[in-house]
């Protein structure tokens, strides 16, 4: 982030046109926005339409969400499906992810793993930044898996997810878990369960070790991301509004950004096995 100061600086790029080229609204919009108190530049707040700023360094939001300046990034969405693993190039010439890139230019890398039996949600990106905060377990991000499971899941067992159990590499606990259906009648159950950690098929390993095998695994959800209705095998550029959710998360758990002002947690809405 830049320490220049938006009000004084002389050189650089209008402000109002830095938001029209971002695709934020048009000018005369973006300078209604300026006056209103709703942009911020570094995170002071910008109400002088000469103000100039650097689209290179500085850091702009309106109204606490980021706002894109860096064409170059590509964010896409893929819904990965099973029998594919989370790699752009497999050395045993298993299925990767190549399959899914070949409509963008720019060279993209997953954001984390699922292995090859997983399907669902997985980030591609060439912003190397972002990648590090969604995948480092210690920023927080969470994520939401759909598991159906070999017997009938007791509440009882949901409890003892949300307490923690002891792995062989440590305790685990699930951030959230819930019963979604089960069976009393030998189909099995699902659960949900939410998770910030980035362990190895943290998962399958969870369920195996309250004596419920993962029959199948879908991510439904990755920080402030959803999985929707996007089909299997199918990958998209995320929405604008997708984009500015993501790069607020990671400013914030940098430190790169101001809290939200309504006081909100900006983990309130999100989700590697």
């Amino acid at each position: 982030m830049s320490d220049r100061d938006p009000f004084t600086a002389p050189e650089g790029v209008r402000l109002q046109k830095v938001l029209a080229a971002a695709g934020v609204a048009s000018r005369r919009v973006a300078e209604q926005l300026i006056v209103e108190g709703r942009v911020r530049v570094n995170g002071k707040v910008v109400t002088e339409l000469g103000s100039r700023i650097d689209p290179e360094n500085d850091l702009v939001d309106v109204d606490g969400t980021a706002v894109q300046l860096d064409q170059s990034k590509r964010y896409v969405m893929l819904n990965k499906p099973t029998g594919v693993v989370s790699s752009m190039k497999d050395e045993r010439g298993r299925p990767d992810l190549r399959r899914f890139t070949n409509e963008w230019p720019e060279r993209l890398y997953n954001v984390g793993r699922l292995d090859a039996e997983t399907s669902g949600l997985l980030v591609l990106t060439n912003d190397g930044e972002l990648a590090h905060v969604l995948a480092h377990p210690s920023f927080g991000v969470t994520k939401v898996y759909i598991a159906k499971v070999e017997g009938r899941v007791t509440p009882q067992t949901v409890q003892r997810l949300l307490r923690g159990i002891d792995l062989e590499d440590g305790r685990i606990a699930a951030d959230k878990a819930r019963l979604l259906s089960s069976s009393t009648e030998g189909g099995g159950s699902l659960v949900e369960l939410t998770l910030h950690s980035g362990r190895n098929r943290i998962v399958r390993r969870m369920m195996a070790e309250v004596g419920h095998p993962v029959v199948e695994l879908v991510r439904r959800q990755f920080g402030p991301l959803h999985l929707g209705t996007l089909p299997a095998g199918r990958a998209r550029e995320l929405t604008k509004v997708e984009r500015g959710a993501l790069l607020t998360l990671a400013r914030r758990a940098t430190g790169d950004a101001p809290e939200p002002r309504d006081g909100s947690d900006p983990r309130s809405d999100q989700e590697n096995e």
